[in-house]
């Protein structure tokens, strides 16, 4: 598969590469990463041809923005795209200690929801000045949904609708400051909440549509084709474990996802094909999935990633998958495998 493969979104006719990279581990996601660690990271992708950025000011609490900015602001601006997320904003704190939401080495600043129309355009503003752009892509509504809040949910919510939230989106899109909105969450039933409320350009599922699941296959991606909302994968590996580090949703995987791991991984060793080549190819054969981001903590692993996504994989591979059960049957299987 080729990195610099474009897909264009079908509301507002923005392209989005078919591979981008998760700026998550640049914040110090579970281990620390330095500046010349990081740079050394994003200027590596950008020599091995990524194009599409995604970050949050949530991640390494505005660390990673910061260092996503630092690398790109020299570069042509409009040949690559930025996506940040609104939801959270970013206090200085001095209380913020290493480990704080799993960040090795977070900046003094802690995030406080905020939803609404000032929040979201405050967050807005504030991820410019972080990344010294004039302008930001795409904004994901962050971690909007009952898997973050919980009892909250509706709390939220409220701000998001009859507080102006989406509101603001709209504004922003519709002036131009921004060109595409949606939502960057990792459940499902908050997108279709959403889409009964707003127009969402895409959406960052992260986590549910992958190798090792497939739930979202329907209502949700159903009805992503049918209105126009494109699906940007993150969490192809499933914070880890499809990647061999024991991590699912963010935290130790339990032993039935790690026997279904061992499984699928068990059906590409027949094949002679590395497991993380399959997860990253995988979810592009669904026409509403315009792009994955995998993570990158450094360049060794950056580089990992590319080379997994151009491994070639055969046909019999996603046959085998879905003949042991691993795969659901109405999942699309890559190009060139027969229906």
């Amino acid at each position: 598969m080729d990195v610099t493969q474009l897909h264009t979104l079908p509301r507002g006719g923005l392209s989005l590469p078919c591979i981008g990279m998760g700026c998550a581990p640049i914040g110090g996601l579970y281990q620390p990463v330095s500046d010349a660690q990081a740079r050394a990271t994003l200027d590596g992708a950008w020599d091995a041809g990524v194009r599409f950025f995604d970050t949050a000011p949530f991640y390494g609490y505005t660390q990673s923005e910061r260092r996503l900015g630092a690398a790109l602001r020299e570069r042509p601006r409009h040949e690559f795209v930025i996506s940040t997320k609104v939801g959270r904003l970013m206090r200085p704190d001095a209380s913020v200690r290493p480990g704080d939401d799993g960040f090795a080495a977070p900046l003094p600043f802690r995030p406080h929801y905020d939803y609404t129309y000032d929040g979201v355009l405050r967050s807005h503003d504030d991820s410019l000045q972080r990344l010294g752009l004039e302008r930001i892509d795409i904004l994901f509504v962050h971690d909007i949904g009952k898997a973050t809040h919980g009892e909250h949910d509706q709390h939220y919510w409220r701000q998001l609708t009859a507080g102006g939230g989406f509101r603001a989106l709209d504004e922003l899109r519709a002036s131009g400051q921004v060109k595409a909105v949606g939502l960057g969450v990792n459940e499902c039933e908050i997108v279709l909440r959403a889409m009964a409320e707003f127009d969402l350009d895409c959406t960052l599922l992260a986590g549910r549509y992958t190798l090792l699941e497939q739930a979202s296959l329907s209502p949700l991606l159903d009805l992503c084709v049918e209105r126009g909302n494109a699906i940007v994968i993150g969490g192809p590996f499933n914070s880890g474990v499809l990647a061999g580090n024991g991590k699912f949703n963010y935290a130790d995987a339990p032993a039935a996802i790690l026997k279904r791991v061992a499984r699928l991984d068990a059906v590409c060793r027949e094949f002679g094909v590395p497991l993380q080549a399959a997860a990253l190819q995988f979810p592009l054969a669904h026409p509403a999935v315009v792009s994955c981001i995998p993570g990158g903590q450094d360049l060794a692993q950056l580089r990992q990633n590319l080379d997994w996504f151009a491994t070639p994989l055969p046909d019999a591979l996603w046959l085998a998958l879905r003949d042991a059960d691993l795969l659901d049957a109405r999942a699309p299987l890559p190009a060139g495998v027969a229906a």
